[in-house]
């Protein structure tokens, strides 16, 4: 075979790489797409996930899935995304706290969060709500804090996982209002509910949208809610700020990402979708009506500076709290 032969065989075969590679990522995606929520099934990203991936699966003519990977306040799944392959088909629902809290709490962590992911859409961002069991002799937060003080050692709060924002919004109130109460970790907000509604603890501070249902039901308590102004949907419900507390503003947000290496066309493909669902009326409605606020599309920079004031706010009281999970 002469020198000129086997040269333009290669260059073939690198012609014919290039562009199976090129048709493959302009045919993205030509199989089901899996959405991986790194905690129990119930719980809001597993919600958000749900909604998300149902209109990938539309808009992308390709079914899309939710597995759910628990354990580690989110490390055990976003490690297994990270870890997976590249190509677009694995994607990893976010909760705030395992790209803002886990660093800070973890001395060893599997991932990097900005090394190992890029942040495709922040989905939703919405305050918690204070919500205790109706058995609970309380109206009102400072009758909570009340209580608290008369009755220590005898109130415990749930959460989603040791460390996760659910359960820092605990502490940050405890060390606000001076009282003490034990804290009990569920792998996933759903099961935390779960004994909540069934009284086995007294009180959790809960994402909006998940709190709303059973709050509107009457299953649930409220007492008040984390952001600065009350929301319309409680319009009944002071916010913990107004209940004297005026620097107790915590939020919770979802978001999707995928592998750092994903080709750079096929993460725009999946981004489009995501910043189109953002701002179609169906999708929006969707979540607001179970009481989500859904954000709207945001550059690459815009959502940096999002997850970097987020890691600002948080980190003091990860300090004062000294709080580990090594």
């Amino acid at each position: 075979m002469g020198r000129h032969f086997k040269s333009a065989l290669i260059g073939a075969f690198v012609a014919a790489a290039f562009f199976a590679a090129a048709g493959s990522a302009a045919e993205f995606p030509v199989r089901p797409l899996r959405l991986v929520v790194p905690y129990a099934a119930g719980g809001p990203t597993d919600v958000v996930g749900r909604v998300v991936a149902d209109y990938l699966a539309r808009d992308l003519k390709q079914a899309a899935f939710v597995e759910n990977k628990p354990g580690a306040q989110g490390a055990i799944g976003s490690e297994a995304v990270a870890r997976s392959d590249a190509d677009g088909y694995t994607l990893l629902v976010v909760s705030g706290s395992m790209f803002v809290l886990n660093p800070m709490l973890y001395k060893k962590l599997a991932y990097d969060p900005d090394r190992d992911f890029r942040t495709l859409a922040i989905v939703t961002e919405d305050p918690l709500v204070m919500e205790v069991h109706p058995s609970l002799p309380v109206k009102s937060v400072a009758e909570f804090v009340a209580y608290a003080k008369q009755n220590p050692g005898k109130l415990s709060f749930s959460s989603a996982g040791t460390g996760g924002v659910i359960h820092l919004a605990g502490e940050m109130f405890k060390q606000m209002a001076g009282i003490e109460m034990t804290h009990v970790p569920y792998k996933g907000a759903g099961p935390a509910m779960v004994d909540l509604l069934a009284g086995n603890v007294q009180l959790m501070f809960d994402s909006f949208g998940t709190a709303y249902p059973p709050v509107t039901a009457g299953s649930l308590r409220a007492l008040g809610v984390s952001s600065a102004q009350r929301r319309s949907e409680l319009p009944d419900v002071p916010t913990i700020a107004e209940s004297g507390f005026p620097d107790y503003l915590v939020s919770v947000w979802f978001a999707i990402a995928v592998p750092a290496k994903v080709p750079e066309n096929v993460a725009g493909i999946i981004k489009a979708s995501l910043d189109q669902a953002l701002n179609d009326d169906a999708f929006r409605a969707s979540l607001q009506k179970i009481g989500y606020s859904v954000k709207r599309p945001q550059s690459a920079a815009e959502i940096a500076k999002f997850i970097e004031a987020d890691r600002a706010r948080w980190s003091a009281v990860v300090k004062d709290r000294n709080i580990s999970l090594d």
